[in-house]
């Protein structure tokens, strides 16, 4: 990390590279859902939580203190995920480095799009992009940093579930 806590490129790339599951199903999308509205309750934490597979909206909660304004911060992240495949963070951080801007000269109209960290892709392996789980409300590296802790909460379920009984997992 920076010394202003804000992860560096090469971190969230290999994040990225870590954050991949081998399935993502609706159920799933609940799971992470709850855990994030309850690490976010816990910690009086105003956000709106939404996931999706494919378009598809599986699960959307706005915690006390959020706005509608959230909900319009979450659709530009996800218009970002969704065109670069990287998180809205990393592709702020890639925009920044270079000197450049989500505007006219991408062909992207700023008013749709925010490279604001808050949502990180839902990467199947050797599928590729298959969703989003998006966060809004907290300044962006916090909002990026709790989809992230659900994300590796729902990974290590997921190696837990899939142990033979008796296994220790990896």
């Amino acid at each position: 990390m920076t010394d202003s806590g804000s992860p560096t490129i090469a971190e969230l790339e290999e994040q990225q590279r870590h954050l991949q599951f081998d399935r993502f199903d609706n159920l799933d999308a609940w799971r992470l859902g709850c855990t994030l509205v309850e690490l976010a309750t816990t910690r009086t934490q105003a956000v709106t939580i939404d996931i999706r597979r494919h378009g598809q909206q599986l699960f959307h909660a706005a915690l006390p203190g959020t706005t509608p304004e959230n909900d319009a911060w979450i659709e530009r992240k996800i218009r970002v995920v969704n065109r670069f495949a990287a998180s809205s963070l990393l592709v702020g951080l890639r925009l920044a480095e270079s000197g450049r801007k989500l505007d006219q000269e991408l062909g992207i109209d700023p008013a749709l799009y925010a490279a604001h960290g808050g949502c990180v892709p839902v990467t199947i392996r050797d599928v590729g992009v298959v969703g989003t789980v998006t966060v809004s409300g907290l300044p962006q590296v916090q909002d990026h940093a709790l989809v992230v802790e659900g994300m590796e909460g729902l990974m290590r379920d997921h190696a837990t579930r899939d142990t033979p009984t008796g296994a220790s997992a990896p």
